[in-house]
């Protein structure tokens, strides 16, 4: 399986022969940014085409076909549109506290993209404490979400932004034992480390049990966390025009609606990383053969490939199931997931104390 780094210390020798290593150091970090920037908005554009086409074939209908071949540029053709959109300015709102929410939405999503694994030597941070990281900054989108619904000062807003922050805030929790079960299996934080663990074979896999439970519980957890229905409550357009987000306009709306499907492709990314392997191709021991042939599919392949898929299912959650009140949706965090997470993280320690995961 070719190794990326191969490439990047390539380009880090060709720039350090006629550069000083200060300015080295800053155009690899331009380089690194505008890369990320280019794949978050080609990740956007994928996904919003990805959803309409799955949400017509689950309707029976057709999707987007007018606008390219197969209605491949229609997510481009909206791109556009919302550029060009003008930015309303409104007089009742904060001014400065509206303009920056939206930013801290794209913010918290594009630092959680710098430490997915991508590929065999390529990511943009490793480090130790990699996965506490992730779950910190992660966390910055729910402060976006409460300052654009207070300082619309719109009763809609501010409605769609309590339940938002009530959602996630208790969510979190689910989803930050799941990703603790799996480090406690993996016996460290680090991003690359948990990678080379499921190098012979996936945690889903030899994690037994507590693996699968925290798996389906992260799934739920996390379509919750990213706002999707059936837990689009912040969002509801029957009864909040849009929620917290009913004031925005032009770009900045659209900041909002690239960053739900950016932290959509993030949490199945991370369920990706957890779970499945990361970048690590699917290995049995003592299938020489097969994982041969598995170790020709590169290796970028294999960790998008994962994204999508486990995207699917979460797309799948969403127009297959009808929305919940608010009072379901807290009693199956307080009452269901929260409990059955504590379990199953006692139980994940006490096969890894007994030793029974070897």
């Amino acid at each position: 399986m070719f190794d990326f780094s191969l490439l990047t210390n390539w380009i880090h020798e060709l720039l350090s022969s006629f550069m000083p290593e200060w300015l080295t150091v800053t155009t690899e970090c331009v380089l690194i940014g505008v890369v990320l920037m280019l794949v978050y908005a080609l990740l956007g554009l994928f996904y919003i085409y990805y959803e309409r086409k799955l949400c017509a074939a689950f309707q029976c209908r057709l999707g987007p076909n007018r606008v390219g071949p197969f209605g491949l540029l229609q997510s481009f053709a909206d791109m556009f549109k919302m550029l060009i959109k003008e930015l309303i300015s409104l007089n009742h709102v904060d001014k400065f506290l509206f303009a920056l929410a939206p930013y801290l939405v794209i913010l918290a999503s594009m630092l959680a993209f710098a430490v997915l694994p991508w590929g065999n030597g390529l990511q943009v941070i490793d480090f130790n404490i990699g996965i506490f990281f992730l779950i910190a900054v992660s966390s910055i989108g729910v402060l976006g979400i409460l300052l654009a619904g207070w300082s619309s000062n719109n009763k809609y807003t501010l409605i769609g932004a309590l339940r938002s922050g009530a959602q996630m805030v208790s969510y979190e929790l689910s989803v930050g034992l799941s990703v603790i079960t799996m480090v406690c299996f993996a016996g460290t934080m680090s991003v690359g480390g948990i990678v080379e663990q499921q190098q012979d074979m996936w945690f889903i896999f030899k994690g037994h049990i507590p693996a699968i439970i925290a798996f389906i519980i992260y799934l739920i957890a996390g379509t919750a966390e990213t706002n999707r229905g059936p837990f689009d409550l912040p969002e509801a357009e029957s009864e909040l025009t849009a929620g917290y987000h009913t004031e925005y306009s032009g770009i900045h709306f659209g900041f909002f609606y690239l960053a739900e499907y950016l932290n959509l492709f993030i949490v199945a990314g991370v369920a990706a990383l957890l779970f499945f392997g990361g970048w690590a191709p699917l290995h049995f021991p003592g299938w020489d053969t097969f994982n041969h042939i598995m170790d020709y599919i590169p290796s970028v392949i294999w960790f998008i490939g994962k994204a999508i898929a486990l995207s699917f299912i979460i797309i799948w959650f969403k127009w297959t199931f009808p929305r919940l009140r608010i009072d379901q949706m807290l009693a199956l965090e307080w009452k269901y997931l929260l409990p059955i997470n504590l379990v199953n993280l006692v139980l994940m320690v006490l096969i890894i104390v007994y030793g029974l995961h070897l």
